[in-house]
């Protein structure tokens, strides 16, 4: 029979202090991550607002045109039964 080293559960204070400290590793790897960014530049963050802008606009366009569709034809139909 082989001897096995029984490793003893650890106790609280050491499961506490392990929390801690990959907490900590965590948050040095994020900022070690966030140095690695590349951000954008002035003209390219104007152009990329600018561009959601638009979009947002455009869609804002599509879906009140729909809405104004729909909602005539829904009045349309309720007219044909009186």
């Amino acid at each position: 029979m082989a001897n096995k080293e029984i490793q003893a559960k650890p106790n609280f204070f050491q499961r506490i202090g392990n929390f801690f400290k990959g907490i900590g590793k965590y948050f040095k790897e994020v900022f070690s991550e966030v140095k690695k960014l590349t951000w954008p530049s002035k003209k390219e963050l104007i152009n990329y607002c600018l561009a959601v802008i638009a979009f947002c606009a455009l869609m804002a366009i599509i879906i009140g045109l729909l809405d104004l569709a729909f909602g005539s034809a829904f009045q349309f139909l309720a007219n044909l039964g009186k």
